[in-house]
């Protein structure tokens, strides 16, 4: 009982900062102006939802919720900013080179770890887009493999231990990197290694060398993922970001 009147006073008190136009710490404006309920929603159904959103196994909790905070502000505060900077003085036919250049790449791991799931189909996918894009694009900088109908296919080594049934094990919010878990973080690891031998046109060198290519990368991706921290406009962000990460790697291990 002391549970729920504590959920109801801290309700109460989000509604009133909403009421009055605040903006709390995380930076969401008005998180419960737009809540609204379904009488005719199955309770059983909406409480077994919410089980289910709620049971990702988190034990760091704590520390994963600073580090997304932190995250939060220096998405808001460097990287977008940078992103806007990027897109700004960069001509978009510059832009879509340096990002297909930089997808190119990425058929590296996903063969890899095609051919280690026994994908045959995808494993054929990824090395025509690789050859066809090398060659009649230029580098990358073209994609002419999707327009012949070889749709990008991404596989990396967490969906390779997961198919294999290495268990997720704890939700970690990674800096900067954003959602992950103990057996995605590994793969990461294993995928950035194999980046790192496969010395393709060059680009490690080019790394190692000098900062640059990291950082035009970066901008790239953060330019070309749509995500936005605080967009859901919600108290509950984090619990939302956590269940569908962890949903939709189950489905791309599934696939």
């Amino acid at each position: 009982m002391a549970k729920h009147s504590t959920l109801i006073i801290a309700l109460l008190l989000a509604s009133a900062h909403a009421w009055a136009g605040e903006v709390d710490a995380d930076g969401f404006t008005n998180p419960l102006q737009d809540l609204k309920f379904n009488p005719g929603l199955d309770q059983q159904e909406f409480e077994r939802a919410s089980s289910d959103a709620l049971r990702v196994y988190d034990p760091l909790e704590p520390w994963n919720r600073r580090v997304y905070h932190f995250n939060y502000r220096f998405d808001q505060w460097v990287f977008l900013p940078v992103v806007k900077g990027y897109r700004y003085v960069t001509p978009n036919l510059v832009q879509s080179g340096v990002h297909n250049f930089f997808s190119n790449l990425g058929e590296i791991p996903t063969l890899a770890n095609s051919l280690l799931q026994l994908k045959g189909q995808r494993a054929m996918n990824s090395t025509a887009r690789l050859l066809f894009n090398t060659i009649i694009g230029v580098g990358g900088i073209w994609d002419p493999a999707t327009m012949m109908g070889l749709p990008r296919q991404e596989e990396d080594f967490g969906q390779t231990l997961g198919h294999y049934g290495v268990a997720a094990g704890p939700y970690l919010m990674l800096p900067l990197l954003g959602p992950s878990n103990l057996r995605d973080t590994a793969g990461l690891t294993v995928d950035y290694s194999l980046a790192s031998t496969v010395n393709y046109l060059g680009v490690v060198d080019a790394s190692l060398s000098e900062a640059l290519p990291i950082a035009i990368r970066a901008v790239d991706e953060r330019a070309n993922t749509s995500f936005r921290y605080g967009q859901l406009n919600s108290p509950f962000e984090y619990e939302k970001i956590r269940y569908f990460y962890h949903e939709s790697r189950k489905l791309k291990i599934a696939d």
